[in-house]
């Protein structure tokens, strides 16, 4: 298993409020979006990392079958830890953040998502859509009251609807994927698919070229088209 990895500040935010996570020991991955002002929002990122970082030391002690257990569990004490903070400092009120992970297995990847930063699987020349946005246009999209092309241009299309840390209680999306030899895994924060479309992405991947040279021309065409805001890109290539 490979892991690369870029996070980059953008051309017009003065700080980056994007975090990740790379546990290759233990197969565990995850990009992070903060939100919030006076810098809570990269405070709630960090602070949501760190936890499941912390999490991260039971998995040695637990059976395959409980894995999931253990990743609903450790985001829901990511939520707890998070809103807690934004209570106790009125400059933290409200701050919140997306997460998304990947804990890898022998012959399985388990998701846990909440937010609008993506997962996604390239297998045989597809590109393959492992989350939903948890944003008001997503939401949108999927009852078919806008159109893909309607949805780019939204102007409400940053408003997120499920955040780590935004509420006491939280709502989190878990998928299992069986995994293939070859199998790549894509993280982003939306810095990056605000910009990028699946459609590039697919046919970058489908190019002759390293993983770092894929990995490197993406990142360069978030910068040509402005970089409007901080965007994460992980990649984990399987064996």
């Amino acid at each position: 298993m490979r892991i690369l990895s870029c996070s980059e500040t953008g051309l017009v935010r003065k700080n980056n409020e994007d975090a990740y996570l790379i546990l290759q020991d233990r197969g565990l991955l995850a990009v992070a979006d903060g939100m919030g002002g006076h810098l809570a929002g990269e405070v709630a990122a960090r602070m949501a990392l760190a936890q499941l970082a912390k999490s991260a030391a039971e998995l040695d002690t637990l059976e395959r079958d409980t894995l999931g257990d253990w990743l609903q569990r450790s985001l829901t004490e990511a939520n707890r830890v998070v809103y807690a903070s934004s209570l106790a400092s009125p400059e933290r009120r409200g701050m919140g953040t997306t997460l998304t992970a990947l804990l890898i297995l022998r012959q399985e990847v388990l998701i846990g998502h909440v937010g609008d930063s993506r997962a996604y699987l390239w297998r045989g020349g597809e590109l393959i859509a492992l989350t939903d946005d948890h944003s008001l246009v997503g939401e949108l999209l999927r009852l078919g009251q806008i159109s893909p092309e309607e949805a780019e241009k939204h102007p409400k299309r940053n408003m997120i609807m499920r955040a780590v840390g935004a509420a006491e209680e939280i709502e989190i999306d878990l998928r299992k994927v069986e995994t293939q030899a070859r199998d790549v895994f894509f993280l982003c924060t939306d810095g990056f698919s605000d910009v990028v479309k699946a459609e590039e992405v697919r046919d970058e991947l489908g190019a002759e070229r390293s993983w770092e040279g894929h990995l490197e021309a993406l990142r360069r065409l978030v910068l040509e088209r402005g970089a409007p805001d901080n965007f994460t890109l992980l990649c984990c290539v399987l064996d």
